[in-house]
């Protein structure tokens, strides 16, 4: 019996002992896989960080001016190189040239002396695929490579504008990189990120089991990252081995102890990965969820308001001054802000809505609930009002406000996605109206969208055809009542709709970028023109989208030495839009532009900011008074005494003063008493063809008026 007894005893501890051995084995493969997802998920975010940084800093509209236009080498040191210092983000940044030259190299803030150290042939092999994506592509790339100082994950991209135009041609390119290194106090935070032990770098021929390679450009490793196993199958059999031997008698409780143990290294294996889901569905700069955080939110609101009945709302936020804010002040400064933004609206929101930041200066909030509409419009007001205020950003203050766009899902009927792009639509629309305010998606904006791109479409196909005419409004003496001078007006018939008016066509050029080919044609077409007309001045309007252009004044150049026009014969229009967002730029171009010997007028006087300080500023060549100072001077005194007083500070400023928009004799007499030079408006003709500007000419005064000073 006792044979039997030791028998059935050694029986059943070798199966209970071989179902520990086989318990354990499992539990450490399974920590082991977690770890080495967790860790190739760390690298992969590690790169995913540097390639956002990169986009930041190449598509920037600052630094391709000071780059391409300028070569300003201090801004560049400002702007990139001293950024590396003590940086989060990269330690090493990389400024180049088309042939490889480097023109801002710096390595923790320290300029580097061996450029070799850092362009290694791994990063060179980067530049190839840079080089060969098609235009139409994000020129940006990223990798990890070996460097002076170790492995580091690498993002090179092309310098250009915000908007993703290139300044130069491929062969002309500038290019910026940025290196962020595994060092130890980064793999130390990545370690207690992904909750990975000992997590440390390893050469590539280790041997080592438990570790992840890090390969290069070209697929080949250049190191490994390892960390060290936690075992928890060998934890437990360690806790319950003495108490099997004690007695079989105690293997229901050994039993349950291994349950126990499974199930806590089970439950920490489950908490690594919900931290890490967690991660990735959270933006690091605001700590609020990212995109993807919010197409998750917005899947389970939608299925709840499916299930129970409800209504799901949107709100698409839009920072309005954030650009100008980043500009003055740097990416330092635009982060702060963006992160009291985020801390104001999670206060302002509350905890049940899902509130997520989008990228860049845009968000997002959205909840579920019977009465959504009210709700959300009574939201949208407290975030204008709270956006409205001004933000203290460590020393400065800030005024950004926003726009809003509203759209909403009844009973879940509509997607996350499609709600999201509906919102999107009616925040634009916000921008477009007058930004500061919010605007409730209607199906009809989808309309308008489509007709708006066939429009575009249309503009560009006519633009290609020269089918975009230009028509001239007489200017005339206010003395004389002669034809002295005419505007340049772009007029437009299209295909299968009939004219389409200016105020239409316009928009629709500056926001796609064709301003720039419209305003040339109206220009070179005007001044050709002129050659018939030798006793005429002509003026053209300019808009803001030109006035941006770093090549606009060698284009009016080209235009005047082509067609020969004395350049003392063309005034450019400007509204003070552009002078008030840009002032120092604008400056920069206005002595440009007067250096071809140009005249400069301020277009619209009166209808704006109308700020004295800006005419003393620019010191423009004329001021043309907007229709609106025009309008009641006949029937209002004081509109009378205005227009007088506008004039007396145009004079001392010794500006001459053309009056457009005269439709009316008596409008004629006063502005003539007033002082005003020139007159323009529908009294002496609109805007016709060549050949009726040529009749004008000949008729001499083009009224009979008993006008006298």
């Amino acid at each position: 019996m006792l044979l039997i007894f030791a028998a059935v005893m050694i029986s059943v501890s070798a199966m209970v002992f071989t179902a520990l051995d086989r318990v354990g084995h499992y539990a450490n493969q399974l920590d082991e896989e977690r770890s080495r997802e967790a860790v190739t998920g760390a690298l992969q975010t590690f790169r995913h960080q540097i390639r956002a940084t990169l986009h930041d800093y190449a598509a920037w509209d600052d630094a391709a001016g000071h780059i391409y236009q300028q070569r300003d080498i201090d801004w560049i040191e400002r702007n990139f190189g001293e950024m590396s210092l003590n940086s989060d983000l990269f330690d090493v940044v990389i400024v180049l040239d088309p042939v490889g030259n480097s023109l801002s190299a710096h390595s923790d803030g320290v300029p580097i002396k061996g450029l070799d150290q850092y362009v290694t042939p791994g990063v060179l092999a980067l530049f190839e695929p840079l080089k060969q994506l098609p235009e139409d592509a994000l020129p940006e790339v990223t990798g990890f490579v070996e460097t002076v100082k170790g492995i580091a994950a690498v993002g090179i991209g092309v310098i250009r504008k915000t908007s993703g135009e290139r300044m130069g041609k491929p062969s002309g390119n500038h290019y910026v990189v940025l290196m962020r290194h595994l060092a130890g106090e980064t793999i130390e935070r990545l370690s207690r990120a992904y909750v990975l032990p000992g997590l440390h770098l390893v050469p590539p021929s280790s041997d080592l089991s438990h570790r992840v390679a890090i390969l290069g450009p070209n697929d080949q490793p250049i190191g490994g990252l390892a960390w060290v196993p936690r075992s928890p199958g060998d934890a437990s059999l360690a806790q319950v081995r003495p108490l099997v031997w004690c007695a079989v008698a105690m293997i229901a409780i050994y039993m349950l102890l291994l349950f126990v143990s499974g199930n806590e290294a089970l439950s920490r294996m489950s908490a690594d990965e919900a931290a890490a889901v967690k991660l990735s569905l959270t933006d690091r700069l605001s700590g609020l969820p990212n995109r993807t955080g919010l197409f998750a939110g917005m899947a389970d609101l939608i299925n709840l308001a499916q299930r129970d009945g409800k209504d799901v709302a949107l709100l698409y936020l839009d920072l309005d001054g954030f650009k100008e804010v980043n500009d003055a002040y740097g990416h330092a400064t635009g982060d702060l802000l963006i992160r009291s933004v985020s801390a104001g609206l999670r206060v302002l929101v509350g905890d049940e809505p899902v509130l997520a930041r989008l990228g860049g200066d845009e968000f997002a909030v959205a909840f579920i609930g019977y009465d959504v509409q009210k709700n959300a419009v009574e939201l949208a007001e407290r975030v204008l009002d709270f956006l409205g205020e001004p933000i203290t950003i460590g020393e400065r203050i800030a005024v950004i406000g926003c726009s809003i766009g509203l759209a909403f899902s009844r009973r879940g009927l509509v997607q996350g996605e499609e709600l999201i792009r509906r919102a999107d639509m009616a925040m634009y629309r916000s921008k477009e109206e007058g930004r500061g305010r919010w605007t409730l998606y209607d199906p009809v904006m989808d309309d308008e969208r489509e007709e708006r791109n066939l429009l575009e479409l249309d503009l560009r196909a006519a633009l290609d055809r020269q089918e975009v005419t230009v028509a001239y409004q007489p200017v005339v003496d206010a003395c004389s009542l002669r034809v002295t001078a005419v505007e340049a007006l772009a007029r437009w018939t299209r295909a299968g709709h009939g004219p389409v008016s200016p105020e239409v066509f316009i928009p629709v050029a500056e926001s796609t970028g064709l301003i720039d080919m419209l305003g040339l044609h109206v220009l070179r077409t005007a001044c050709r023109t002129l050659v018939a007309w030798p006793d005429l001045a002509l003026s053209v309007n300019v808009s803001p989208g030109q006035f941006r252009d770093p090549a606009f004044v060698g284009h009016v150049a080209d235009v005047l030495t082509q067609t020969g026009i004395h350049a003392s014969r063309l005034t450019l229009e400007l509204t003070e839009t552009y002078f008030i967002q840009n002032p120092s730029r604008a400056r920069k171009t206005l002595d440009l532009l007067r250096q071809t010997g140009v005249k400069i007028a301020l277009d619209d006087f009166g209808s704006g900011f109308s700020s004295v300080g800006y005419l003393r500023q620019f010191r423009f060549d004329r001021m043309k008074l907007d229709k609106s100072l025009v309008d009641s001077i006949c029937d209002d005194s004081r509109a009378i005494e205005m227009l007088r007083a506008t004039v007396a500070l145009a004079q001392s400023l010794e500006m001459p003063v053309t009056a457009e928009g005269v439709e009316t004799e008596g409008q004629a007499v006063a502005l003539q008493k007033a002082g005003c030079d020139l007159l323009q408006g529908f009294l002496f003709g609109k805007a016709v063809p060549a050949e009726e500007i040529d009749q004008l000419r000949e008729r001499g005064p083009l009224i009979r008026l008993p006008i006298s000073a």
